[in-house]
């Protein structure tokens, strides 16, 4: 059983290292990383609205192209905030890069949050799986969306996103695992490092991307997800 301290289910950028070595000390793979590649990076964006625009932006497209899109909306309204984004017309963002059904993603979640319906600062006193619960009756948020997240706005400590490609690569490569190993399986996998499994994906997303030579990622996020929900 892991002994490690943290504060209300949430790890901070200052306790990564130690709860790195301490989860990597149960699990000769992690460990492995840690002593090849060093520790990982606190991969983070704050609990804000422009920060889950971002996170939608990014379902099943390159990291660059998400972040073009986000700063040619940052050029357009300067301060992304949901009253600016409604202000737009389709026209307007498409010329931002944004898709027929991205645009009605944000569109719907600028809606909520201009609202009053969806408070980020609200989520973060609740649980998990009430979190998730309530973001993904918004339009376009899936399981992935939620996982990244929980893991990097909100720093919860016990997250796997089955759905990333990033850590279920990194996972399959690390371990040795076939490239037809199906989520069920790499998620049976993950149960091993409960209840800290988020620290375990962070090192699988550090494996992932230190073994690709100049291989770079935005803060928050190393992977990219498969299909929308």
């Amino acid at each position: 059983m892991f002994i490690i301290d943290t504060a209300d289910g949430v790890f901070t950028e200052r306790g990564i290292p130690a709860l790195c070595d301490k989860v990597a000390a149960r699990d000769p793979r992690l460990r492995r990383v840690v002593d090849e590649f060093g520790h990982p990076p606190f991969w983070d964006r704050p609990n804000t609205f422009e920060s889950f625009v971002w996170f939608i932006l990014e379902q099943q497209v390159s990291q660059a192209s998400a972040k073009s899109a986000l700063e040619k909306l940052r050029e357009r309204v300067g301060e992304i905030t949901p009253e600016n984004v409604l202000a737009l017309t389709d026209d307007e963002l498409r010329a931002a890069y944004f898709s027929r059904q991205k645009t009605n993603y944000v569109r719907g979640l600028a809606q909520q949050v201009a609202d009053g319906q969806l408070d980020f600062g609200e989520l973060e006193k609740l649980p998990d799986s009430a979190v998730r619960d309530r973001l993904v009756r918004l339009k376009g948020v899936g399981n992935w969306t939620v996982d990244v997240y929980l893991i990097v706005a909100l720093h919860r400590v016990d997250v796997f996103p089955s759905g990333d490609l990033g850590a279920v690569n990194g996972l399959k490569e690390l371990a040795g695992l076939p490239r037809t190993t199906t989520a069920e399986e790499l998620t049976a996998v993950a149960r091993e490092w409960a209840p800290y499994r988020t620290i375990a994906t962070i090192l699988l997303w550090h494996y992932y991307l230190s073994r690709r030579v100049g291989s770079t990622s935005p803060p928050g996020r190393p992977g990219r997800r498969g299909p929308v929900s």
